[in-house]
Protein backbone atom coordinates (compact mmCIF):
# COMPACT_ATOMS: atom_id res chain seq x y z
CA UNK A 1 0.00 0.00 0.00
CA UNK A 2 1.50 3.58 -0.79
CA UNK A 3 2.21 5.33 2.35
CA UNK A 4 2.47 9.22 3.65
CA UNK A 5 3.27 10.97 6.65
CA UNK A 6 -0.77 11.53 6.92
CA UNK A 7 -1.16 7.62 6.72
CA UNK A 8 -0.10 4.61 7.25
CA UNK A 9 -1.95 1.18 7.76
CA UNK A 10 -2.22 -0.06 11.82
CA UNK A 11 -3.98 -2.98 13.14
CA UNK A 12 -7.40 -3.29 13.32
CA UNK A 13 -8.43 -2.17 16.73
CA UNK A 14 -5.05 0.26 17.99
CA UNK A 15 -6.24 3.92 18.69
CA UNK A 16 -4.43 7.47 17.80
CA UNK A 17 -2.70 8.62 15.02
CA UNK A 18 -3.82 8.95 11.40
CA UNK A 19 -5.03 5.89 10.19
CA UNK A 20 -6.14 4.24 7.67
CA UNK A 21 -7.19 0.28 7.60
CA UNK A 22 -8.85 -2.44 5.83
CA UNK A 23 -10.19 -4.94 7.99
CA UNK A 24 -12.10 -6.47 5.16
CA UNK A 25 -13.97 -5.18 2.30
CA UNK A 26 -16.59 -7.24 0.79
CA UNK A 27 -18.59 -9.26 -1.58
CA UNK A 28 -21.19 -11.33 -0.86
CA UNK A 29 -23.20 -10.17 -3.04
CA UNK A 30 -26.81 -11.28 -2.88
CA UNK A 31 -29.17 -12.23 -5.82
CA UNK A 32 -30.33 -9.73 -8.45
CA UNK A 33 -33.89 -10.82 -8.00
CA UNK A 34 -34.16 -11.34 -4.02
CA UNK A 35 -31.92 -8.06 -3.29
CA UNK A 36 -30.97 -5.72 -6.05
CA UNK A 37 -29.73 -3.17 -4.51
CA UNK A 38 -25.68 -3.34 -2.89
CA UNK A 39 -24.02 -0.54 -1.31
CA UNK A 40 -21.10 0.73 0.86
CA UNK A 41 -22.41 2.21 4.12
CA UNK A 42 -19.74 4.86 5.88
CA UNK A 43 -20.34 4.83 10.20
CA UNK A 44 -21.14 8.53 9.75
CA UNK A 45 -20.63 10.54 6.72
CA UNK A 46 -19.38 13.21 9.04
CA UNK A 47 -15.75 12.89 9.45
CA UNK A 48 -14.23 14.32 12.29
CA UNK A 49 -10.32 14.20 11.96
CA UNK A 50 -8.56 11.48 13.52
CA UNK A 51 -11.88 10.05 14.60
CA UNK A 52 -11.80 6.85 12.60
CA UNK A 53 -14.89 5.98 10.12
CA UNK A 54 -16.13 2.03 9.71
CA UNK A 55 -17.14 0.73 6.47
CA UNK A 56 -19.19 -1.82 5.82
CA UNK A 57 -21.46 -2.96 3.02
CA UNK A 58 -24.88 -4.26 2.36
CA UNK A 59 -27.22 -5.74 0.18
CA UNK A 60 -30.83 -5.45 0.05
CA UNK A 61 -34.52 -4.36 -1.23
CA UNK A 62 -33.97 -0.42 -1.57
CA UNK A 63 -32.33 1.13 1.03
CA UNK A 64 -32.68 -1.69 4.15
CA UNK A 65 -30.35 -4.64 3.91
CA UNK A 66 -28.08 -6.94 5.39
CA UNK A 67 -24.28 -6.40 6.11
CA UNK A 68 -21.83 -8.59 3.78
CA UNK A 69 -18.65 -9.98 5.02
CA UNK A 70 -15.32 -9.43 2.79
CA UNK A 71 -14.81 -12.18 0.43
CA UNK A 72 -11.24 -11.26 -1.07
CA UNK A 73 -11.44 -14.15 -3.87
CA UNK A 74 -14.46 -11.93 -5.28
CA UNK A 75 -12.63 -8.41 -4.80
CA UNK A 76 -11.41 -6.85 -7.84
CA UNK A 77 -10.92 -3.55 -6.35
CA UNK A 78 -11.00 -1.59 -3.35
CA UNK A 79 -9.45 2.41 -3.32
CA UNK A 80 -10.39 5.63 -1.58
CA UNK A 81 -9.54 8.97 -2.98
CA UNK A 82 -8.22 11.21 -0.21
CA UNK A 83 -5.24 13.42 -0.36
CA UNK A 84 -4.17 10.31 -2.28
CA UNK A 85 -5.47 7.29 -3.91
CA UNK A 86 -4.52 4.47 -2.09
CA UNK A 87 -5.24 1.03 -3.14
CA UNK A 88 -6.76 -0.90 0.13
CA UNK A 89 -6.69 -4.75 -1.13
CA UNK A 90 -3.48 -5.84 -0.17
CA UNK A 91 -5.04 -5.18 3.30
CA UNK A 92 -8.30 -6.98 3.12
CA UNK A 93 -8.93 -9.47 5.62
CA UNK A 94 -11.18 -12.29 5.01
CA UNK A 95 -14.84 -12.23 6.48
CA UNK A 96 -14.78 -9.18 8.36
CA UNK A 97 -17.91 -7.24 8.24
CA UNK A 98 -16.20 -4.15 8.79
CA UNK A 99 -14.83 -3.06 5.74
CA UNK A 100 -12.47 -0.31 6.34
CA UNK A 101 -11.42 1.81 9.50
CA UNK A 102 -10.18 5.24 8.19
CA UNK A 103 -9.41 8.30 10.21
CA UNK A 104 -9.50 11.31 7.62
CA UNK A 105 -6.01 13.25 8.18
CA UNK A 106 -8.41 16.64 6.63
CA UNK A 107 -11.22 18.11 5.91
CA UNK A 108 -11.33 17.21 2.36
CA UNK A 109 -13.60 14.43 1.79
CA UNK A 110 -12.83 10.75 0.93
CA UNK A 111 -14.30 8.78 -1.68
CA UNK A 112 -14.61 4.97 -1.29
CA UNK A 113 -14.85 2.71 -4.27
CA UNK A 114 -15.49 -1.43 -4.64
CA UNK A 115 -15.86 -3.30 -7.86
CA UNK A 116 -16.56 -7.07 -7.54
CA UNK A 117 -15.79 -9.94 -9.98
CA UNK A 118 -18.72 -11.36 -12.08
CA UNK A 119 -20.79 -14.05 -10.09
CA UNK A 120 -23.54 -16.21 -12.25
CA UNK A 121 -26.67 -16.82 -11.66
CA UNK A 122 -30.13 -18.30 -13.51
CA UNK A 123 -33.07 -17.05 -13.14
CA UNK A 124 -36.85 -18.45 -14.57
CA UNK A 125 -38.23 -16.14 -16.99
CA UNK A 126 -41.27 -15.48 -14.31
CA UNK A 127 -38.69 -13.81 -12.43
CA UNK A 128 -35.99 -12.58 -15.06
CA UNK A 129 -38.65 -10.56 -17.28
CA UNK A 130 -39.96 -8.49 -14.72
CA UNK A 131 -36.31 -7.85 -13.25
CA UNK A 132 -35.60 -6.38 -16.71
CA UNK A 133 -38.76 -4.44 -16.52
CA UNK A 134 -38.08 -3.19 -12.74
CA UNK A 135 -34.46 -1.67 -13.66
CA UNK A 136 -35.29 -0.25 -16.77
CA UNK A 137 -33.40 -2.93 -19.34
CA UNK A 138 -35.18 -2.04 -22.17
CA UNK A 139 -32.93 -3.67 -24.76
CA UNK A 140 -32.07 -7.32 -22.65
CA UNK A 141 -36.69 -7.44 -22.58
CA UNK A 142 -36.79 -6.90 -26.47
CA UNK A 143 -34.35 -8.87 -27.30
CA UNK A 144 -36.01 -11.80 -25.57
CA UNK A 145 -39.48 -11.17 -26.61
CA UNK A 146 -38.24 -11.06 -30.44
CA UNK A 147 -35.75 -14.14 -29.55
CA UNK A 148 -37.70 -17.58 -30.25
CA UNK A 149 -34.86 -19.09 -28.21
CA UNK A 150 -34.75 -16.62 -25.36
CA UNK A 151 -38.64 -16.26 -25.28
CA UNK A 152 -39.61 -17.83 -22.08
CA UNK A 153 -36.45 -19.14 -21.27
CA UNK A 154 -34.76 -19.09 -18.13
CA UNK A 155 -32.32 -15.76 -17.80
CA UNK A 156 -28.76 -16.75 -17.54
CA UNK A 157 -26.77 -13.82 -16.46
CA UNK A 158 -23.71 -12.96 -14.44
CA UNK A 159 -23.56 -9.79 -12.47
CA UNK A 160 -21.23 -7.78 -10.71
CA UNK A 161 -20.87 -4.66 -8.44
CA UNK A 162 -19.42 -1.63 -8.37
CA UNK A 163 -20.40 0.72 -5.56
CA UNK A 164 -19.12 4.27 -4.03
CA UNK A 165 -19.35 6.24 -0.58
CA UNK A 166 -18.90 9.98 -0.02
CA UNK A 167 -17.79 10.73 3.35
CA UNK A 168 -18.48 14.59 3.04
CA UNK A 169 -15.54 17.40 2.62
CA UNK A 170 -14.49 20.28 0.73
CA UNK A 171 -12.13 19.09 -1.97
CA UNK A 172 -14.39 19.06 -4.87
CA UNK A 173 -12.00 16.88 -7.23
CA UNK A 174 -12.12 13.83 -4.25
CA UNK A 175 -16.09 13.72 -4.77
CA UNK A 176 -16.06 14.75 -8.65
CA UNK A 177 -13.15 12.74 -10.20
CA UNK A 178 -14.15 9.40 -11.87
CA UNK A 179 -12.80 6.47 -9.91
CA UNK A 180 -12.38 3.67 -12.88
CA UNK A 181 -14.98 1.33 -12.27
CA UNK A 182 -17.02 -0.16 -15.76
CA UNK A 183 -19.89 1.88 -14.45
CA UNK A 184 -19.70 4.32 -12.65
CA UNK A 185 -22.45 7.43 -10.81
CA UNK A 186 -20.15 10.55 -11.05
CA UNK A 187 -21.26 13.67 -8.93
CA UNK A 188 -20.50 16.86 -10.67
CA UNK A 189 -20.42 18.43 -7.32
CA UNK A 190 -19.90 17.36 -3.42
CA UNK A 191 -22.78 15.10 -3.03
CA UNK A 192 -25.18 16.38 0.24
CA UNK A 193 -24.14 20.46 -0.32
CA UNK A 194 -27.06 21.35 -2.19
CA UNK A 195 -30.49 21.52 -3.08
CA UNK A 196 -30.11 19.02 -6.17
CA UNK A 197 -27.10 17.07 -7.32
CA UNK A 198 -26.37 16.65 -11.33
CA UNK A 199 -24.80 13.12 -11.38
CA UNK A 200 -23.58 11.63 -14.70
CA UNK A 201 -23.17 7.45 -15.49
CA UNK A 202 -20.27 6.55 -17.24
CA UNK A 203 -19.76 2.82 -18.69
CA UNK A 204 -16.58 2.29 -19.30
CA UNK A 205 -15.42 5.96 -18.96
CA UNK A 206 -18.17 7.20 -21.82
CA UNK A 207 -21.26 8.80 -20.71
CA UNK A 208 -24.23 6.17 -20.56
CA UNK A 209 -27.48 7.45 -22.15
CA UNK A 210 -31.26 6.20 -21.22
CA UNK A 211 -29.87 4.42 -17.76
CA UNK A 212 -32.60 4.31 -15.25
CA UNK A 213 -31.41 5.97 -12.08
CA UNK A 214 -33.07 4.90 -9.05
CA UNK A 215 -32.70 6.52 -5.78
CA UNK A 216 -33.64 5.85 -1.42
CA UNK A 217 -33.78 8.25 0.50
CA UNK A 218 -33.89 7.50 4.81
CA UNK A 219 -33.67 9.70 7.55
CA UNK A 220 -30.57 9.87 9.92
CA UNK A 221 -30.38 9.94 13.78
CA UNK A 222 -30.97 13.30 15.48
CA UNK A 223 -26.98 13.10 16.22
CA UNK A 224 -26.71 12.98 12.01
CA UNK A 225 -25.16 9.20 12.27
CA UNK A 226 -27.24 6.54 9.79
CA UNK A 227 -29.91 4.67 11.48
CA UNK A 228 -29.53 1.00 11.12
CA UNK A 229 -29.55 -0.48 7.72
CA UNK A 230 -30.70 -3.75 9.26
CA UNK A 231 -33.80 -2.73 10.52
CA UNK A 232 -34.96 -0.01 9.17
CA UNK A 233 -37.91 0.34 6.81
CA UNK A 234 -36.46 2.15 3.26
CA UNK A 235 -38.17 0.08 -0.02
CA UNK A 236 -40.15 2.91 -1.37
CA UNK A 237 -38.15 4.75 -4.94
CA UNK A 238 -38.28 8.22 -3.76
CA UNK A 239 -37.19 9.25 -7.29
CA UNK A 240 -35.90 7.85 -10.60
CA UNK A 241 -35.19 9.12 -14.10
CA UNK A 242 -33.15 8.15 -17.35
CA UNK A 243 -30.35 10.07 -18.32
CA UNK A 244 -30.16 11.87 -20.97
CA UNK A 245 -27.88 11.99 -24.33
CA UNK A 246 -25.00 13.02 -22.01
CA UNK A 247 -25.36 10.86 -19.22
CA UNK A 248 -26.58 13.12 -16.76
CA UNK A 249 -29.68 13.39 -14.40
CA UNK A 250 -30.72 16.07 -11.55
CA UNK A 251 -31.58 14.27 -8.72
CA UNK A 252 -33.77 16.65 -6.17
CA UNK A 253 -31.65 16.37 -2.74
CA UNK A 254 -33.50 19.09 -0.35
CA UNK A 255 -34.26 16.56 2.18
CA UNK A 256 -31.85 15.89 4.90
CA UNK A 257 -30.48 12.13 5.81
CA UNK A 258 -29.19 9.32 3.82
CA UNK A 259 -29.34 9.01 0.03
CA UNK A 260 -28.85 5.51 -2.18
CA UNK A 261 -28.53 6.08 -6.06
CA UNK A 262 -28.55 2.96 -8.22
CA UNK A 263 -28.71 2.14 -11.16
CA UNK A 264 -27.70 -1.33 -13.71
CA UNK A 265 -26.49 -1.79 -17.20
CA UNK A 266 -26.78 -5.03 -18.80
CA UNK A 267 -24.85 -6.74 -22.11
CA UNK A 268 -24.75 -9.45 -23.65
CA UNK A 269 -22.24 -11.75 -21.94
CA UNK A 270 -18.46 -12.01 -23.31
CA UNK A 271 -18.51 -15.67 -21.57
CA UNK A 272 -21.62 -17.17 -23.56
CA UNK A 273 -20.99 -20.28 -21.79
CA UNK A 274 -21.54 -19.22 -18.70
CA UNK A 275 -24.47 -16.98 -18.92
CA UNK A 276 -26.02 -14.86 -21.61
CA UNK A 277 -25.92 -11.40 -19.99
CA UNK A 278 -23.64 -9.61 -17.85
CA UNK A 279 -25.16 -6.39 -15.79
CA UNK A 280 -23.00 -4.27 -13.88
CA UNK A 281 -24.48 -2.69 -10.96
CA UNK A 282 -23.35 0.71 -9.88
CA UNK A 283 -24.35 2.68 -6.45
CA UNK A 284 -23.54 5.73 -4.81
CA UNK A 285 -24.33 6.52 -0.88
CA UNK A 286 -24.08 9.97 0.61
CA UNK A 287 -25.70 12.46 3.26
CA UNK A 288 -27.25 15.65 3.20
CA UNK A 289 -27.23 17.53 6.62
CA UNK A 290 -30.27 19.34 8.33
CA UNK A 291 -30.53 23.07 7.59
CA UNK A 292 -28.31 24.41 10.60
CA UNK A 293 -30.90 26.91 12.55
CA UNK A 294 -29.78 30.68 12.82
Amino acid sequence: MPRTANTRPVPLGSRGGLALVLAGLILAMALPAAAHEYWLAPSRYLPTPNRPIELSALAGTGFRGERKPFAPAHCARLTVHAIRTLDLTPVAREGGFTWARFAPSDSGGEMFAFESDFTPITLPAATFDPYLVTEGLDGPLAARANDPKLTRSPGRERFRRCAKAWVSGGDVTRATTPMGLPLEIVPAAPPGQGEQLALRVLWQGQPLSGALVRVWHTPTAKDESPTDPESRDSLAVAWQQRTDAQGTVTLPTQQAGEWLVSTVHMVPSSDSNTADWESTWASLTFQRRRAVAR
